[in-house]
């Protein structure tokens, strides 16, 4: 398994583990109390996206949880490029 494969499924995993955790503080679930906060994790996986692409207030949310996305494909585009290179 290469450094890249690992790197990128790490990346998945936290993106995932973000989006639960906002999930479970968005809707009470297991207990939980809401919290306005629970997002915040996903804000690091989406850097430097989601503070330099203006977006509407309304469409906020969705943007925070799309700006990994970005990241994701990012570094699939640079693992491919490696990968040719060897």
């Amino acid at each position: 398994m290469t450094l890249c494969r690992i790197l990128l499924g790490l990346f998945v995993l936290l993106w995932i583990a973000a989006l639960l955790l906002l999930a479970i503080g968005t809707f009470g679930w297991f207990g939980q109390e809401r919290d306005p906060l629970s997002g915040v994790f996903l804000m690091p996986l989406g850097l430097p996206w989601n503070m330099i692409v203006p977006v509407p207030e309304s469409a906020a949310a969705l943007w925070a949880v799309a700006a990994p996305g970005v990241n994701l494909v990012l570094l699939v585009i640079v693992c491919r490029v490696l990968r040719r290179r060897h």
